[in-house]
């Protein structure tokens, strides 16, 4: 075993004090009663994965990266995954199972770096039933193989829970979905037609080396005929996708961008054969592979970028899989599904609002910035009704189902006709790629029937080698496969800067929006900070160490948020503390009597702030007001400043007008700022903006955001971690990369300006090349010559020139690996 490292401390910016971080997760450590050895540790539940991993000889994951907890250890409740015990709801969740074996994949969200990898790979060192555990890290998900009579489904998420990896099992897990075997179909495509198209190229060499001189005729037919065998599986099997989009595009009277690849690869098969079967040449198999070969290619480096993320998320995936309920038998799971009218509900702090409910407890808050963009939690009492998606924040709660899942609120926006558009489909047919191929096709059918008719009336013998000719030096392969390349290599370095589209269509549909709409709560501001203003007396240090160890005993989100802020001090011993529900806290140090709470328990008599603020803290009858709000997400005021240059900007907010001049000043005098707007009410004022012209870009984050995001020309979620919940959209945007929004904006409209050149280049090429071709002075194996050429110039010309303008605008262009890469690899 490697040596293990020792704890490393930090200067704190707001008190100048040295403080040790923990060794497990690298968090301040407030205490240095939490040790085991020379090791510090912040919390129990830190030293208690490092005690489980320490006994079973695991200390590596240590070495490989310093610090490799991501997150505090945070206590578990004993029941949350007892839903597991419940063989019909597992069974849900099993990808196999028998007597002897178990195989199931969970989505861990916390998996960051090779430690994880690494300790997650080892788990049968700590549970002998555990047989085998494999991570796919880019999707972050393990999957496990365990023995049924040895271990159990509720020990292993436990398990993995205790050691800080907590699985996210959600509804939507539950549906049994398949994934679909597309991109696998396309990679076994791809494979045949490399193949083919290597061996097909190499059984083609003596015939075109040879110059006049030529080789056998034996071997010459035998080389064609095994051409002619190798082409078959690229044009029946490789190649079938694009005779599919190419049929249904015909059969609704479009005629979309694989329709002029399709007539392109039948020209040139067939002409092939005739050579071949006449003996009059070695035909163009070789064109054709190399067409299928590249045009796989191509796609599927852009549908391999984002094969771990997913743009089509609804409610289901946000809900919890089942929730305890409380019956006259004690306390059962149930799925949620199966939830009825006047089922009791029992949640705990943190656990999501199962379906439309009433409170049964006298006091609650419940957290529903994610579902109506409201960040200040809401205060409910006894018999209020709760809507489904809020989060409880603080003690115990009991509801009473009023409606059952599928007719809560929340579910009712699924409803909505935007979700039932296909975005995909709408934009191919607007996008300009289409528009240019179809009148492309048409004109080279017209050019093609002329020239046709010329010959026909001048010399017929030349109708067959010009017509052929034109149809392959014009293929319009060449301008197909430049977008193609293009787009996937604009869609590489916006992914390496954190912005992941759906598909290449939507980079024309960002690249044309003239108006950003813009949500507040956990877009322009961030959920888990806080900023906080006070008045009132000023707390010397002495005071603040008393408020930290009043506050940090509470759930209540103030609460939180203000020992947060107050950040670790020095351990103060009270004599009391009480939490009184729907007022505050009191509690007692010696001498000294602190509340904290409302206006009513702790300001009384405070005036001085004119609006009331958040809480209150009296200390001996020194009062002094805190006032909570939503921190800015950091360089967005730049972000948005930057963006008032060339788009109309628009706010969205569930919230109230507490921020509305800062708003103002951030998003300049011509915005429309528009708050306690419903997620109806967003989705309503997307419409109005589309039907007055305008192509919207809309930026959110949350369910609430969700039917603006779909009925938008581009819905962009913000997120904090990519592979977390997010809503249905068309790209996902890491919050990390905030600051690099106008630049990668501007490449999306490169994209379209290069796709453009791109065909002016290859227009010209055609307009020479068909003008030769129609004049019967070019063979049909100087045209299949030409189109690679021309091919891989254009390639070349469009993803130069992206890279340099990226690299001009300080974009990342090139993937770095982390370190922990290369100490995996050591490792292992």
């Amino acid at each position: 075993m490697l040596e293990t490292t020792q704890n490393k401390t930090i200067a704190d910016p707001k008190t100048g004090k040295t403080e040790t971080l923990c060794y497990h997760c690298g968090a301040a450590c407030g205490t240095d009663k939490i040790t085991i050895e020379d090791k510090a540790f912040c919390c129990d539940g830190c030293r208690l994965v490092y005690e489980i991993i320490n006994e079973n000889g695991l200390c590596d994951y240590y070495n490989l990266q310093s610090h490799p907890g991501l997150a505090q250890i945070k206590a578990v409740r004993n029941d949350k995954y007892a839903f597991l015990d419940n063989t019909e709801i597992a069974r849900k969740l099993y990808q196999f199972s028998n007597d002897e074996l178990t195989i199931v994949t969970l989505y861990i969200p916390s998996i960051h770096c090779a430690s994880c990898m690494w300790l997650l790979e080892h788990l049968n060192r700590v549970d002998a039933g555990i047989k085998e555990s494999r991570i796919n890290f880019s999707a972050k998900e393990v999957t496990i193989h365990f023995h049924p009579k040895k271990t159990t489904f509720r020990k292993v998420v436990e398990l993995l829970t205790t050691v800080g990896y907590e699985p996210y099992i959600s509804l939507d897990d539950s549906e049994g979905k398949k994934a679909s075997n597309y991109n696998k179909q396309r990679i076994v495509k791809l494979g045949v037609a490399g193949f083919c198209f290597g061996n097909i190229m190499m059984l083609s060499f003596p015939e075109y080396l040879s110059g006049h001189t030529g080789i056998e005729e034996q071997y010459t037919r035998l080389f064609r005929y095994l051409n002619l065998a190798l082409s078959l599986p690229v044009f029946f099997y490789a190649a079938s996708e694009f005779y599919a989009t190419a049929w249904a595009g015909l059969k609704q009277k479009i005629l979309n961008i694989d329709a002029p690849i399709v007539l392109a690869l039948i020209i040139t098969f067939s002409r092939s054969i005739y050579e071949i079967v006449t003996g009059t040449g070695a035909g163009y198999l070789d064109s054709m592979s190399g067409i299928v070969f590249f045009m796989l290619a191509g796609r599927l480096l852009q549908e391999r970028t984002y094969k771990s993320l997913s743009f089509t998320r609804d409610y289901k995936s946000y809900f919890p899989i089942a929730v305890n309920v409380r019956t006259k038998d004690g306390m059962v799971t149930k799925q949620l599904q199966d939830l009825k009218e006047k089922d009791i509900v029992v949640l705990h702090n943190d656990e999501i609002v199962p379906a439309d409910s009433i409170s049964l407890t006298a006091d609650a808050a419940i957290d529903y910035s994610f579902v109506t963009g409201e960040s200040a939690p809401v205060r409910v009492k006894e018999r209020d009704l709760v809507y489904a998606g809020g989060r409880l924040k603080g003690t115990e709660m009991v509801l009473q189902i009023v409606k059952p899942i599928a007719g809560s609120y929340l579910t009712s926006l699924w409803n909505h006709y935007a979700f039932r558009r296909n975005k995909t489909e709408k934009n191919d047919k607007e996008s300009t790629i289409h528009l240019l191929s179809k009148y492309f096709t048409i004109i080279l059918f017209v050019l093609t029937a002329a020239t046709t008719l010329y010959w026909y009336l001048n010399d017929p013998s030349k109708i067959i080698t010009s017509v052929s000719a034109m149809l392959i030096v014009a293929c319009p392969c060449a301008l197909l496969l430049a977008a193609t390349f293009t787009n996937g290599n604009i869609l590489r370095i916006l992914s390496l800067n954190g912005l992941y589209l759906r598909d290449a269509t939507v980079i024309e549909q960002m690249a044309g929006a003239d108006q950003i709409v813009f949500d507040k709560t956990g877009t322009i501001t961030k959920n888990d900070s806080t900023g906080i203003l006070y008045s009132g007396t000023v707390l010397t240090d002495a005071d603040k160490d008393l408020l930290y160890a009043v506050v940090s005993q509470s759930n209540h989100p103030n609460s939180k948020a203000l020992a947060k802020w107050l950040g670790n001090r020095n351990k103060v011993t009270l004599n009391s503390w009480k939490e009184y529900p729907g007022m505050g806290i009191e509690a007692r140090n010696g001498d000294t009597v602190i509340k904290v709470g409302s206006k009513a328990f702790a300001g009384e008599g405070w005036s001085e702030y004119p609006t009331e603020a958040s809480l209150y803290v009296n200390i001996n009858d020194k009062v002094t007001s805190f006032h909570l709000q939503a921190a800015y997400r950091k360089d967005m005021p730049e972000v948005l400043s930057s963006l008032q240059k060339n788009y109309k900007l628009s706010l969205l907010s569930g919230d109230n007008e507490r921020q509305s001049q800062e708003m103002r000043t951030l998003m300049g005098a011509d915005a429309q700022l528009l708050f306690h707007q419903k997620p109806e009410d967003k989705l309503r004022y997307i419409e109005q903006l589309q039907e007055e012209g305008h192509k919207v870009m809309m930026i959110g984050d949350g369910l609430n955001d969700a039917g603006a995001l779909q009925q938008s020309n581009a819905g962009v979620t913000l997120t904090d971690d990519v592979n977390n919940f997010t809503p249905a959209c068309d790209v996902i945007f890491n919050a990390d990369h905030i600051k690099r929004l106008p630049a990668l904006l501007e490449m999306t409209q490169l994209s379209a300006k290069l796709i453009k050149l791109s065909f002016a280049v290859s227009i010209i090429y055609n307009i020479a090349g068909l003008y030769i071709a129609m004049s019967g002075l070019m063979r049909p194996v100087t045209a299949a010559i030409l189109m690679p050429c021309s091919t891989l110039t254009i390639v070349i010309l469009s993803s130069g020139l992206s890279n340099l303008v990226a690299w001009r605008k300080g974009l990342q262009i090139k993937d770095v690996r982390p370190d922990s890469d290369s100490k995996m690899v050591a490792a292992v």
